[in-house]
């Protein structure tokens, strides 16, 4: 909708800040200022202390965060790959293959992730595959559920990719893994590098089917925070997840600053 006066683009503008702030600003305040509350009985927290904090920052919160930084990379950096194989993939298939792949690859999307960890718990519980008890299960989970995003991410540009890029690389006698390294692949950069901030946000914060698989020794930080408030300790939860979000916002700068450069390839 196109708005021709100063008037109504105010409004508009107004009417975003009002629901950004409230949808968005609002609770994460909430959060920072629980993370330093010592009690909270009015409408505002009292005996401010950095107790939260700092117990966030020594404790058992960090080996958390840690392993949902390594799952989060690991399975960022997986569906990215895999997504981008599956769309290249996708391309070149007969219309009825297409679809049913396109299908298949946003399955995920259509159910919980605890059903997906539902699944992975059941189909992986049992010899010869027997991965339950261990943190690959979870790492499977997590790739199951960024993979349909970042082949959406990725379909999405290689469709709008003009196809005569590769023919004419073909035609001057690139082979087809050549024009695969440094024409097809190069051109989807920004896409891939978007959808691995994609992936690696929706990991960091992955609890669905995280709680049902994983191991005492690869307990992601979600999952310790959600234990924590279910323990009634919402102000060390707060904490944690404070320490959640400087980590994950700390990955996607990471990231940011790394999609500049693919896309100036």
């Amino acid at each position: 909708m196109l708005l021709w006066t100063r008037r109504s683009r105010a409004i508009v503008i107004a009417l975003f800040a009002v629901l950004f702030t409230v949808v968005v600003v609002a609770p994460l305040a909430m959060i920072v200022l629980a993370s330093v509350a010592g009690s909270w009985n009015g409408v505002l927290p009292a005996d401010l202390t950095t107790d939260h904090l700092a117990d966030a920052v020594a404790g058992d919160s960090v080996a958390s965060a840690v392993v949902s930084a390594q799952t989060a990379v690991i399975a960022a950096l997986t569906a990215v790959v895999l997504g981008t194989w599956l769309a290249l993939g996708a391309e070149r298939a007969p219309r009825p293959v297409r679809r049913v792949l396109d299908a298949a690859a946003h399955l995920p999307l259509a159910v919980p992730s605890v059903v997906v960890g539902l699944g992975l718990l059941v189909a992986f519980s049992r010899p010869p595959l027997l991965l339950n008890g261990t943190r690959w299960i979870v790492l499977a989970a997590h790739l199951v559920i960024l993979l349909p995003f970042t082949f959406s991410v990725v379909s999405a540009a290689q469709r709008r990719v003009d196809p005569q890029l590769a023919a004419v690389a073909a035609s001057l006698g690139g082979s087809a893994w050549r024009v695969l390294w440094r024409v097809r692949v190069p051109v989807l950069l920004p896409a891939m590098s978007a959808s691995a901030s994609l992936g690696l946000a929706l990991s960091m914060g992955e609890v669905g089917a995280t709680i049902m698989l994983y191991p005492p020794d690869w307990r992601t930080l979600p999952v310790s925070v959600f234990a924590l408030t279910d323990r009634g300790q919402v102000f060390a939860a707060s904490a944690s997840t404070v320490l959640l979000l400087a980590v994950t916002l700390a990955g996607l700068v990471a990231l940011g600053a790394v999609r500049p450069r693919a896309a100036e390839r």
